[in-house]
This record gives structure tokens, C-alpha cells and sequence, in this order.
């Protein structure tokens, strides 16, 4: 099968979009750049404990052409196609794979006949979405019958009783909540409905960082292979503490050092030191900050900085000089993603071979059960109020389905192969992408009032800094569920 990203890309389906967490600002009035979810779990229970409450509707929502056909529209920011306003490939202006793109619009013909509908995305525009969600939603008749959202405003108005639960339109033992071939959810921590939802699509699972590595520098200082470790069960929190030591290094003998064990984001390393631990920062209405898993996630940042001297100084001013050490052989672990390795340099470019690995497992955490990668990127939800929920899903899963299962037509991941540099690399980022966590700490715009430096620099023990900083973080998730 020929390799078609680019061109998959081009003719606009559904991708997630990476962003970094500095940028994250719930009342930016453009999207940020952002990037399979949470593995399901059984038919979703419904205990009212921990169920948001929904909000009153109205006669509801529905709309039809003068000729009885059901309109369905998706509330969106940007052009999609194909939907029932095109009547020709060529209405996409970029078009590239003919095929391809055939096959949407023929598709989109076969479901207007199948289902006696026409389906169109509107765009609203970002701030529109959000103004939409919270007036028209409540006054029982929504301006459409799907949200495309982003998460910064997209998981608040789930969690505030905006939408409906997905088990409401789509059966216990369907795509969504089995084999989740063409459409997955997201689960929220607490909450036993879930709500939101997003097509699959490969390319979304690959944005994790592994913790990567200067594989030279291990064999060089006789370790084994971090993977191997792994692989065995055997990488733990303390087993890379070891290694961060053997791998600082003064190499002439000047008194400073050389090479450092790590080098990377602070919000990389913090992220994934708590997925390893088995612990979130704002993962829910609840801020866990202050959880003991959190708080040992901090203070092994901590140890690194101040107390083993392992990780190389943060700069505040150039964060890509932080990235940028490993290709300069100045650290021997860091903070790996296909865009730093197409950024910065890939074996054998950079002059030894990188390796990558699943973050070790922390005191608190699980090898079995541990998150590995933070979820991002767009997610849909029918809201409160909508007729006929089942017919608007089953119209979006179908048109979602143009390649009727086969995910060699809508995959390619030749590129992030590419980027991984060896199977086993790649293997590893693919297995990470199926675990992820929804944290939304980087969505609060907290800014500077939550930052590692404090840590790092050895001003506040992390206990001191929990203690201190949690309060401001539950007031941001106040807000954001307000």
C-alpha cells in the first residue's frame, strides 16, 4: 500500500494536533496547536454520585429540508471534507490523493441515500463554539447537533452536564466501547459516563515522549540496555536514578561537569514522571498536586537537580537549548518525541545511536497499568437536546468509516517510523499512545504561577512547593468547570 500521510492529512480528516503545554490558555481566541484515548471500560454505569448533572432541554433539536430530509450539522472551526455541500473532489482546493478522496465523497453520497439525511460542518468559528455551548445548549435547542471541541473548553462542558453520555446513542458492545477500530472515547477520572468522543486515527496515538538515550554512552559505561530492563519488568524509579549517576560526567577532570544524565522539558519530565507514578495534577474536578504519588513525582525531580546533580541546568530563556543538549552529546537521557528527533537530529546523524524506552516505574505506580502518554487534541459531543441522538452518531461514525475498516487506507505512519529510527523505538512509541491520560494542567492558564523552577532550583522541597501552589491550581479548575 502506497504511503499516503501527507495526502491524508491534506484532504482533511480528523487528526490530532500536538501543542506544547506553555502555550495552553482556556481563553486564548485562537485554537492552540494541539495533538486513541483512555482504554474503555465496560458499558458505562450511571451512579448520580459522580454523574454531572444535565442541563434542563427543551422541545429539542432537529432540522429538515422542505423535502423531510433530517439535516445533521457539526459545529466546527475550520473546513472538513467531504460533507453533503460538495459535489466534487476538486470543492477541496488541496486536494492531492484522487483515490482518496473519491472515496470520501462517494462515501458521503452513500450515506445521504442510506440514512435520508444531509450532513454539513458549520463553522462557528473557536470563540463561537464556546459561546454556542454555553447559551444555546441550555435554552434547550443547541445550534448543532455535534460540537467539535478542543479540550481547554470541550471537557468542562461535558463535566458541566452539556452533553450527552455516549452509552445514550451507541450500545455496550459497539466500536466505541470495544474494539475501537473507528471511534474511541475519553474517560474522565471520577466520572462514570462518558461523554466525549473522537474518530481514530493512528497518527494521534504517536505523540508521546519516551524517555530517550544515548545507548553509546550505556554500553560505554557498562550498563544493560534500559530496554531490556524494561522489558523484563525491571525498570523502576530507582534503577534510572543509577543510571543518571553513571552517566554524569567530568570528562578532563576540571572540577565541572561535562555530560549529564538528563537533559529535556521540565514539563515533559514532569508529565511522565507522574504518569509513571500512577498520578495526574489536574486530571479532574479535584486537584491532585498535593496526592503523595504527585509529591513523589516532584521530589524526584528534586534529587535530580539538587541532591545528584544529574540533570543539566534549566534554561529559562532558550527552551530548545534544553532539547538540543542530547544531539551535542552533553546528556545521555532526555525527553524524546518524532518532532525533537526531526528537529534535532537522528541516528546516525547525530554521531552515536538513540534508543527509547517507557518512563520506569515509579514507587507508586503500576508496569501493568501505568499511563503513557497525555491526551490532547480535538474531541466531538452530542449535546443535551438533540433528537434522534443514535441517528446523528450512527450519520458522523459512518461518515468517519469512508475506509469501511480498512486502516491501511487512512494510516500512514512511514514518517514517525522514520523519526523512531528502529522498530523497536517505534514499537514502543505505538504502545505508549494506547495509554493515555487526560491531565488538563497545562490547560488552566496557570502561567507562572506553576512552574518547576522553584524545584529545580532548590528554593522550595516539593512538599513545600504542593503545599504551597495547590490551592491556586484548584481555584484554576474552579473556574474551569464553572
Amino acid at each position: 500500500m502506497k504511503k499516503r500521510m501527507n495526502k491524508i492529512l491534506a484532504l482533511g480528516l480528523t487528526v490530532a494536533m500536538m501543542f506544547s503545554i506553555a502555550g495552553c490558555n482556556k481563553n486564548t481566541d485562537k485554537p492552540s496547536d494541539s495533538d486513541k484515548t483512555s482504554t474503555p471500560t465496560a458499558e458505562a454505569t450511571k451512579l448520580p454520585d459522580n454523574t454531572p448533572t444535565v442541563k434542563p432541554s427543551g422541545s429539542g433539536r432537529a432540522e429538515y429540508t422542505a423535502d423531510g430530509k433530517r439535516i445533521i450539522k457539526v459545529g466546527t472551526w475550520y473546513e472538513h471534507y467531504y460533507t453533503s455541500d460538495h459535489n466534487t473532489i476538486e470543492d477541496n482546493p488541496e486536494v492531492t490523493d484522487v483515490e482518496l478522496a473519491q472515496m470520501q465523497l462517494d462515501n458521503m453520497r452513500a450515506i445521504e441515500k442510506k440514512y435520508n439525511v444531509e450532513f454539513r460542518f458549520v463553522n462557528l468559528t473557536w470563540n463561537g463554539i464556546i459561546e454556542s455551548i454555553n447559551t444555546s445548549i441550555m435554552s434547550g435547542k443547541p445550534d448543532v447537533d455535534i460540537y467539535e471541541t478542543d479540550l481547554q473548553f470541550g471537557a468542562p462542558a461535558a463535566l458541566s452536564g452539556y452533553a450527552m453520555d455516549i452509552s445514550k446513542f451507541a450500545a455496550s458492545d459497539s466500536d466505541v466501547f470495544k474494539d475501537q477500530t473507528v471511534m474511541s472515547y475519553l474517560s474522565f477520572k471520577g466520572i462514570d459516563n462518558n461523554y466525549l468522543f473522537r474518530p481514530v486515527a493512528k497518527t494521534s496515538q504517536l505523540g508521546g515522549n519516551p524517555l530517550s538515550f544515548n545507548l553509546d554512552m550505556i554500553k560505554q559505561a557498562g550498563l544493560v540496555n534500559p530496554q531490556d530492563l524494561y522489558d523484563r519488568g525491571e525498570w523502576t524509579w530507582d534503577k534510572f536514578r543509577e543510571y543518571l549517576i553513571a552517566t554524569t560526567k567530568d570528562t578532563n577532570g576540571d572540577g565541572s561537569t561535562d555530560i549529564y544524565g538528563y537533559s529535556g522539558w521540565w514539563t515533559v519530565l514532569l508529565e511522565n514522571l507522574c504518569m509513571s507514578n500512577g498520578t495526574s495534577i489536574a486530571s479532574g474536578a479535584k486537584e491532585t498536586l498535593s496526592s503523595p504519588a504527585t509529591i513523589e513525582a516532584m521530589d524526584f525531580i528534586y534529587k535530580m537537580y539538587n541532591e545528584d546533580h544529574t540533570a543539566a541546568p534549566w534554561n529559562q530563556d532558550d527552551w530548545n537549548v534544553n532539547n538540543q543538549l542530547y544531539a551535542q552529546q552533553k546528556s545521555c537521557f532526555f525527553t524524546g518525541a518524532a518532532w525533537i528527533f526531526k528537529e534535532f537530529g537522528i541516528s546516525p546523524d547525530v554521531g552515536f545511536e538513540i534508543a527509547c524506552v517507557p518512563w520506569p516505574t515509579g514507587p507508586s505506580g503500576s508496569y501493568e497499568d501505568n499511563k503513557m502518554m497525555k491526551t490532547a487534541g480535538n474531541y466531538y459531543f452530542i449535546p443535551n437536546g438533540v433528537e434522534d441522538p443514535e441517528l446523528v452518531y450512527n450519520v458522523f461514525y459512518d461518515w468517519t468509516n469512508w475506509y469501511q475498516g480498512d486502516t491501511e487506507l487512512r494510516d500512514d505512519v512511514e514518517w514517525f517510523q522514520n523519526m523512531m529510527m528502529t522498530e523497536r523505538n517505534y514499537n514502543y512509541l505505538e504502545m505508549m499512545g494506547k495509554r493515555e491520560q487526560f491531565d488538563m494542567w497545562g490547560n488552566l492558564g496557570l502561567g507562572d504561577n506553576f512552574s518547576m523552577v522553584p524545584i529545580m532550583n532548590g528554593e522550595k522541597t516539593a512538599a513545600q512547593y504542593a503545599e504551597e501552589t495547590k490551592n491556586i491550581v484548584q481555584e484554576a479548575l474552579d473556574q474551569y468547570f464553572k
